[in-house]
């Protein structure tokens, strides 16, 4: 097994000369698309759209990729950088007074940019992958612990091979979970020590409460006398996925374990910004699918045309949200959930709801401003008062509006919760979505939700 080290500290070197030949055959492109920039200063142009990468190489220094591959992240990271380097490349063209004349130069070479940059990074993530799944670039981790805190830090790095982690073992005092771990606990961390002086550590993460200072200390002088990262984690529950900031009172700590990213006016006027144009461009089309859906439904079964319920919405505040009519008209149909195989649902409905269309009236609570296109899917008022009391943490995901689709739908989390341990994935996938938002995500899941209503949905009933 290579020890990490070897090869982890070229990767950033391996990235940034991949980002610079990335800008050069972005220029190259947009030169050959336009004869005229050859001839003007092409030496020195090429020396400055050199020379401003190099903020972009300092910022992807300052901010390490994790270990797993999320494309919205990376297309997200592209921009950024593209905005960079713009940024650098008129401010130095103007002070040199040097503007390539024709527009079509800047528009070849961002366009290059934004398509290449991403696509390099992606097949760079894609292929340090593969090689930490054949052992190259990996790290060896030991666990300090052995609770809950522990084991879920030991199935996420045993989730992926291409995340590069070996596990070595679990070591804690307390051996009342021992049994249970199997060969994976190790011992005592009076073992560990001597484990460590045999076997090449390289990571220790430390699961028990930082209380204990006589452990802690210890853990930390072992990891230190090996030349081992050493990782505290903090003990937080699994509906707090991410820590995003560190700031201190003094010299106290603390730690923003609620990280919302549409806090941020930008971005709340940037997802409110796309809801308005992306339900405004479908309503004016809507005619098309909503008048023969209108009609099917009218004709086949009796009753309106459209269902408006009471549910959930942003805050806790209740709104009227609209669907195509898929039941036959039922006192029930505020307080029982539809199951499968349900004798209220009409057969247009039945069409209706395993194609997911009959959500599409929903666009009008889009651009009302009660919902968003992506969000957590609003529930019924019962639903609400049920699970609030029986789900910790449920009311979270009101931070946000709610949405036609989310990123629970796309991970099977939708429709029917027959046990309750449905509605608690959904919940914490949904506050994973309100603690990661970005806007590139949010087209993530738009795409997939277009691919899962043409390839059909189990859930959908």
């Amino acid at each position: 097994m290579l020890r990490k080290g070897k090869y982890g500290k070229y990767l950033h070197i391996i990235e940034s000369l991949l980002g610079f030949a990335v800008v050069n055959l972005a220029f190259l492109i947009a030169t050959l698309s336009d004869k005229e920039v050859l001839g003007f200063r092409w030496k020195v142009t090429l020396l400055i759209v050199n020379i401003c990468y190099l903020p972009v190489v300092l910022y992807r220094s300052r901010y390490p990729q994790g270990r797993a591959l999320h494309l919205d992240i990376i297309a997200k990271n592209a921009i950024a950088a593209v905005g960079i380097h713009a940024l650098f490349f008129f401010s130095i063209l103007a002070f040199l007074n040097s503007w390539v004349d024709n527009m079509s130069f800047y528009l070849w070479f961002y366009g290059m940019l934004v398509i290449l940059l991403p696509l390099g990074w992606t097949v760079t993530r894609l292929s340090l992958k593969h090689f930490r799944r054949n052992g190259i670039n990996s790290a060896n981790a030991v666990i300090i612990g052995t609770g809950e805190n522990a084991t879920r830090l030991r199935d996420a790095m045993c989730s992926d091979p291409g995340y590069g982690y070996r596990f070595l073992g679990f070591f804690d005092n307390d051996t009342t979970n021992a049994e249970a771990l199997g060969n994976d606990y190790r011992g005592s961390i009076d073992d560990l020590e001597q484990f460590m002086n045999t076997e090449p550590v390289n990571e220790v993460y430390f699961t028990l409460s930082g209380e204990d200072h006589e452990t802690l200390r210890r853990c930390v002088g072992y990891a230190d006398n090996h030349v081992a990262q050493f990782y505290y984690v903090p003990q937080l529950n699994q509906y707090i996925s991410r820590v995003s900031e560190l700031s201190n009172i003094g010299k106290v700590p603390i730690l923003n374990i609620r990280e919302n990213p549409l806090k941020r006016i930008s971005n709340r006027y940037l997802k409110r910004g796309f809801d308005v144009v992306f339900s405004s461009v479908f309503l004016l089309l809507s005619p098309i699918v909503f008048i023969p859906i209108a009609l099917a439904i009218k004709l086949t079964s009796p009753g309106p045309v459209f269902f408006k319920q009471k549910r959930t919405g942003y805050l806790g505040k209740d709104f009227n949200c609209f669907k195509f009519r898929t039941m036959q008209v039922n006192k029930a149909s505020d307080t029982q959930q539809a199951v499968r195989q349900d004798p209220r649902v009409t057969p247009v409905g039945k069409f209706l709801r395993r194609t997911s269309l009959d959500e599409l009236p929903q666009f009008i609570n889009v651009w009302l401003g009660d919902m968003s296109v992506v969000g957590p899917r609003p529930h019924m008022i019962k639903h609400t008062d049920d699970y609030s009391k029986l789900i910790d943490k449920y009311m979270l995901r009101h931070l946000i509006k709610p949405g036609i689709t989310g990123w629970a739908q796309i991970n099977g989390f939708r429709g029917q919760t027959e046990e309750l341990w449905q509605m608690e994935k959904r919940v914490e996938h949904d506050v994973w979505y309100i603690e990661h938002w970005n806007f590139f995500l949010d087209i993530k899941i738009i795409i997939l939700t277009v691919i899962d209503m043409f390839r059909g949905d189990d859930n959908a009933f």
